[in-house]
């Protein structure tokens, strides 16, 4: 009895073609889309008459999973917010990466930028935020050798 296994973070967006695409781009597979409606939908989210197309997207490695969701209806008027990372609640996720600095190019090349700076915290890790569509904050992490090992 209890918690099996880590499976998955629910998204809510409201560009699911952009925000999927966001992560496909730092290479996560899609793994499949659905509509979903119906009364148990309404029960599970405490909403009455949801309609909503969600979007699966794995991590390469198989470890996770994002449920990109896109409610139709009931819909939220008030839009993303670029909120700072320092804000209370789910700010980001992290993903360990090789290759930080490619990757961080790559996605400028599409557009997205850092939040701060890439720095290298105590010899151990290369780190940045990436800002990605909606205002949404994803830490890449790139191990790197210390001094000492070197």
């Amino acid at each position: 009895m209890g918690i099996l296994r880590f499976d998955h973070v629910g998204v809510v967006v409201d560009d699911l073609d952009a925000v999927a695409a966001f992560f496909l781009a730092l290479g996560f597979e899609r793994e499949g889309g659905a509509l979903v409606e119906g009364e148990s939908v309404d029960k599970i989210n405490g909403l009455d008459g949801v309609q909503a197309e969600v979007v699966m997207v794995r991590a390469p490695d198989g470890s996770g999973k994002l449920e990109l969701v896109k409610y139709h209806a009931p819909a939220d008027n008030e839009g993303a917010h670029h909120l700072p990372a320092n804000r209370l609640g789910f700010r980001h996720i992290a993903f360990e990466v090789n290759d930080l600095n490619t990757i961080v190019d790559g996605l400028r090349d599409k557009g997205f930028d850092t939040v701060g700076e890439v720095s290298d915290f105590e010899d151990i890790y290369r780190l940045c935020y990436i800002r990605g569509p909606e205002g949404l904050i994803v830490e890449l992490a790139e191990q790197i050798a210390s001094e000492e090992a070197s």
